[in-house]
């Protein structure tokens, strides 16, 4: 284990303009992770890292990436790249970018270029064409894009023929993600004779073939914290207060406003299972904790994810409503507390939510909440992750604001078909749970959580069919009669059952009935999931209807049913 120490006292020499901006950062001191990686990755060799979320991989690899690039013997041109980092999420790139902005103040020699989804591609070219981007940062769809795109004047082949330096980071989300064959596109394109440097947090059998087919000899590197034995397999930062509360379905939103209000003056991460669950409860706290910045982020928020991101950042407190898009390789700065309202689908995915907190030595606080079924999920973290646990006893000042919830659905229906999709999504989630030994659907108490979702009826969906919920007790009130507060949605929607009603005139059909939420099993859906299946892709529950889509797009694309031009529209338009 590298110990930390101050940046002069490296084996090898920074150029003084990086010393200055890392005391201008406030990095008076390296982390274990940047003392052991920078030497051997300014000294051209390879480099596989694993370490713990949170332990300051990002300087590890952005200060020698400068370094190598100022050591050159001829100077890059404006349109030759010396440097590409590739990494899962947009969110992570945009950071990364950010960091990357800091450095290169002091060096205007070097200009960079950000390729990330969500933003007109034609407009990546231009800007491309128009500023070079000697360092890149991307993801990896919109980078295997970019190299497609000869027809528009761009030749991103040629322009990394003088590439020194890779960067793969998250390479374990990139994979868990499904981006494997993108990844092998792009390392087509590269030249043999670079500098790679591999960075994870966990070592899985994937990341391992990706550093035999990547990389040229590397040198492992495995950093644990100050703290940690050798044999250590916890993946928690050793800082972080691991807390978790147990509560009954129909008392963990009651729980968890009561938390809220009880330190408003923090910053907080509150993760949830689905999208629908994030637009649900994102929209019910907005309610009713006051005084107190809420803000939601999901998958399917294609072009609004990065203002979000942007602002809460800068937040000094606030809540950040989020599903597992924001649990990986994120830093938002003094996080006090991350709050798993739903526990994920994996225990891989819980110990990336808890280092959202407690990042580079900070101090972090984390809470789960568990129904009274799933205490077995503390010992098995215990013993899959080695991750310590602490009981929070329940709030006693807690009040009931489930009826204030219902009162809403009343009033805008709106608000209502999101109570009912945000409960469908999350009965489905809960299906399909990885522990599902612990997480079993047989147990769950189906009224207890309607109640929790403050439901005014059940919705009809496959897992409810054929069952009674004596413990739930339905609104007595026609739903369809539910008008929303948008007048012009109302207007749309009384027209287009105007339209039915002519329609099915003289027919034995009922006329203004919702449709179930539940997902039907269609012809359709079932070729669409059948396609993800064949791509191998290991998708987050609430990313899959954006992946359904997008690969839809994909097929036709390949079947030549639609241009590349009609492509790219279709995909940043859904």
């Amino acid at each position: 284990m590298a110990e930390s120490g101050v940046w002069e006292s490296l084996p090898v020499r920074l150029h003084p303009l990086v010393l200055e901006t890392l005391r201008r950062l406030r990095f008076p001191r390296m982390c274990p992770v940047q003392s052991a990686t920078i030497p051997l990755f300014m000294n051209n060799k390879d480099v596989a890292v694993e370490a713990v979320t949170g332990s300051g991989k990002t300087l590890a690899f952005v200060i020698p990436i400068l370094e190598i690039l100022l050591k050159r013997e001829e100077r890059l041109k404006k349109l030759q790249v010396g440097a590409l980092i590739v990494t899962p999420t947009r969110e992570l790139a945009i950071q990364i970018d950010e960091v990357l902005k800091q450095f290169m103040v002091h060096f205007p020699q070097f200009s960079q270029i950000l390729f990330i989804g969500g933003r007109n591609p034609i407009e990546d070219v231009e800007r491309f064409k128009e500023h070079g981007g000697n360092i890149v940062v991307g993801t990896p769809g919109r980078l295997e894009d970019m190299f497609r795109r000869r027809a528009d004047g761009l030749d991103l082949a040629s322009c990394v023929k003088s590439l020194d330096v890779l960067v793969l980071d998250e390479a374990d989300r990139l994979l868990d993600l499904g981006f494997e064959a993108s990844l092998n596109t792009i390392l087509g394109f590269l030249p043999k004779q670079r500098r790679t440097g591999l960075f994870s947090a966990t070592q899985t059998d994937e990341v391992e073939n990706l550093v035999r087919a990547g990389l040229r000899n590397p040198v492992r590197i495995t950093v644990k914290e100050k703290g940690m034995t050798a044999d250590s397999t916890q993946k928690t930062p050793i800082r972080l207060h691991n807390c978790y509360m147990i509560c009954r379905a129909d008392e963990k939103f009651n729980q968890l406003v009561a938390f809220l209000r009880k330190h408003k003056k923090q910053k907080h991460l509150v993760f949830f299972s689905t999208c629908a669950c994030v637009d649900y409860y994102g929209n019910a706290l907005d309610k009713v904790v006051k005084n107190v910045r809420i803000m939601c982020i999901h998958g399917k928020m294609k072009h609004k994810r990065q203002n979000i991101f942007t602002e809460f950042r800068q937040l000094e407190s606030g809540i950040l409503v989020c599903t597992d898009v924001m649990a990986r390789g994120i830093d938002i700065p003094e996080v006090d507390w991350v709050l798993q309202y739903d526990p994920p689908s994996s225990a891989s995915a819980f110990v990336h939510r808890c280092g959202r907190t407690a990042r580079i030595g900070h101090h972090g606080n984390a809470l789960v909440f568990l129904l009274p079924m799933e205490t077995t999920y503390v010992n098995f973290l215990s013993i899959n992750q080695k991750c310590p646990m602490e009981e929070m006893k329940l709030m006693k000042d807690s009040v009931d604001v489930l009826p204030n919830l219902k009162k809403l659905a009343l009033t805008d229906r709106a608000f209502f078909e999101k109570g009912m999709k945000a409960f469908v999504s999350f009965i489905q989630s809960y299906a399909k749970h990885e522990c599902s030994l612990i997480f079993r659907m047989k147990d769950l108490d189906f009224a207890a959580v309607a109640r929790g979702f403050a439901l005014l009826k059940l919705p009809k969906m496959p897992e409810l069919r054929g069952k009674s919920f004596p413990g739930f007790i339905p609104e007595n009130i026609d739903t369809d009669s539910i008008r929303y507060k948008d007048k012009n949605r109302e207007k749309q929607r009384q027209k287009l059952l105007t339209e039915q009603e002519k329609q099915q005139t003289g027919t034995k059909r009922k006329l203004v009935k919702n449709k179930p939420w539940s997902k039907q099993k269609t012809r359709r859906e079932k070729r669409r999931k059948q396609a993800i299946k064949r791509k191998g892709s290991d998708r987050e529950e609430e990313d899959i209807d954006e992946l359904l889509n997008d690969t839809r797009l994909l097929k036709k694309l390949k079947k030549g049913k639609i241009s590349e031009e009609d492509f790219e529209k279709q995909l940043i338009g859904t």
